[in-house]
């Protein structure tokens, strides 16, 4: 392949008009959306090529272990605060009870103060679509400062809030911003990740994603008892401020940007134009921006291998969201426990979040033996095979719950349930994301944006539809028509472990990208 030929970036197809978006290929972008001031001789020259040398320090995907387990931890830190995760869920603990949001502002019923649960995660699914191919764009840490210092921003008016408009308002402009480490994060983790690590990098980073919902609601339910619905928003503002702290200290991690600084920083230094990398882009501003916002609306609507693995990420995060109206029903409602004690209910889905984390080396183990390529290592569709235990798990954990969620039976048994439905959900979450990140490669982060914006709009949608359900079918048959749409979501995991190699070689963006790479550099991003 030319090296101009190279040069033409995989944001290119999606100039194309929406009409022909079918015959998108990556050569197909006119080359009028480049203009360039000198011949291809001259500025595609092989030997003044940047890119990735073997064992180049600089390339994360070098970075020793430590380094890359620092990386995510911060990661997992940012993301603890701003994401659904610890924020949404502690939210709900302040929206009933004497002095609950509900009555200060005196709302009509509780389900108008849950609209601040829906929109913080629509507002999640909206923001998800922008910042992660920002982030292709501009590189993963600017994105994360600046989007981390605008979610405190937003959050301060819902702790001073004078009406519920004020909360549910804010929230929405909050989640926005603040989902960029949510969105992103998948993208992080697979720029610093080996194959062979890339499982454990995940399960840091979920250590944070997944305990979320559960520390919030624990958190969230024993600062409303003691301090009043307010400080959960006070304290979220402290928590974030750590976080973008944290965010500061991590050093950008997409590969292309990095290359694109190199060699702007080489011609810099020599006075050498010739000096280029295949990811340095010479269109306009405006349609360079316009071909990033639509790749993850372009690899949603286009990509069968997402289609599936979105529909299976929704119904797992919707009925790990439905926990937080339910739970609730349960240990307040029919049990007569406190909002604070309430929240260590959720402590059975927070042990099954940590066994699957906790038993990353073994499950690594069980993978690496697992459908193997020509040259011995793990297919992407390895990790999958966790997600199948997952898959069997998640059902197993809501039919428990719903049978043994009432008052005639012992407390412990609703709590137990947690476990296999934790592990289950984080099971998914890791395996799932890993498959993901290693189908599409350096636009992990766009593919996993439309996955983001699926999921946040079915969890802040089925919370609404969760007291109409109880009051309808009674906490026993509404937990077993979720449990049984869990069972029918079984078959998805396993067909992908088995056949998706085949489903993967139809993919003209997967099969164009891998030419791609192995016509680059080794090692590169």
């Amino acid at each position: 392949m030319e090296p101009s030929q190279k040069l033409q970036s995989a944001t290119e197809p999606y100039e194309t008009d929406v009409k022909e978006v079918h015959e998108i290929t990556w050569s197909s972008a006119s080359s009028s959306h480049t203009s360039l001031d000198c011949s291809h001789s001259e500025c595609f020259d092989p030997d003044y090529e940047i890119k990735w040398e073997e064992n180049d320090i600089e390339n994360p995907k070098n970075w020793s272990l430590h380094n890359v387990s620092l990386s995510a931890a911060m990661i997992m830190a940012g993301t603890n605060t701003p994401d659904s995760v610890l924020y949404s869920s502690a939210y709900t603990s302040g929206i009933s009870g004497a002095h609950g949001m509900t009555v200060e502002f005196a709302v009509p019923n509780s389900t108008i103060s849950l609209l601040g649960l829906t929109t913080y995660l629509f507002g999640m699914a909206a923001g998800s679509m922008i910042w992660a191919p920002l982030s292709e764009m501009f590189g993963r840490r600017p994105v994360y400062i600046s989007t981390l210092f605008a979610f405190m921003f937003f959050i301060f008016p819902c702790a001073i809030a004078k009406n519920v408009s004020t909360v549910i308002v804010c929230r929405f402009f909050a989640a926005m911003v603040g989902c960029s480490v949510v969105s992103n994060s998948p993208g992080t983790i697979n720029d610093v990740s080996t194959d062979k690590h890339r499982a454990l990098t995940f399960s840091v980073w979920c250590a944070g994603l997944m305990n979320g919902p559960v520390l919030g609601p624990l958190i969230g339910g024993f600062v409303f008892d003691n301090l009043g619905w307010r400080w959960i928003h006070w304290i979220t503002l402290i928590l974030a401020g750590v976080s973008f702290l944290l965010m500061a200290t991590v050093p950008e991690t997409y590969g292309p940007a990095l290359l694109r600084r190199r060699a702007e920083k080489t011609r810099k230094q020599t006075g050498d134009n010739q000096w280029w990398s295949k990811h340095d882009e010479k269109r306009p501003f405006w349609p360079l921006l316009r071909a990033s916002l639509w790749r993850p609306i372009y690899l949603t609507a286009s990509e069968p291998i997402l289609w599936f693995w979105d529909l299976y990420f929704l119904i797992v995060y919707a009925m790990n969201y439905l926990t937080f109206v339910i739970y609730p029903r349960v240990f307040v409602g029919l049990r007569g426990w406190s909002i604070g004690h309430t929240g260590l209910s959720y402590l059975g889905i927070g042990l099954g979040n940590l066994l699957i984390i906790v038993c990353e080396p073994l499950l690594r183990r069980m993978i690496q033996r697992r459908k193997l390529d020509s040259n011995g290592k793990p297919t992407p569709e390895s990790p999958v095979f966790v997600v199948c235990i997952g898959a069997i798990l998640v059902p197993i954990g809501g039919l428990m719950f719903a049978w043994t969620c009432t008052p005639n039976v012992h407390f412990i048994w609703p709590i137990l349930s947690g476990v296999p439905f934790g592990a289950g959900t984080t099971a998914t979450f890791i395996y799932g994301s890993n498959y993901i990140g290693r189908s599409y490669g350096m636009y992990a982060a766009s593919a996993m944006a439309g996955n983001v914006l699926t999921r946040t709009i079915a969890g802040g949608t089925l919370p609404l539809a969760g007291p109409a359900m109880w009051n309808a079918l009674g906490p026993h048959w509404q937990g077993t028509l979720l449990g049984l749409l869990e069972v029918l979501i079984i078959p998805i995991p396993f067909v992908f472990y088995k056949y998706g190699h085949l489903i993967r070689l139809k993919s003209k963006f997967i099969v164009r990208m891998e030419q791609e790479a192995n016509g680059g550099e080794k090692g590169g991003a």
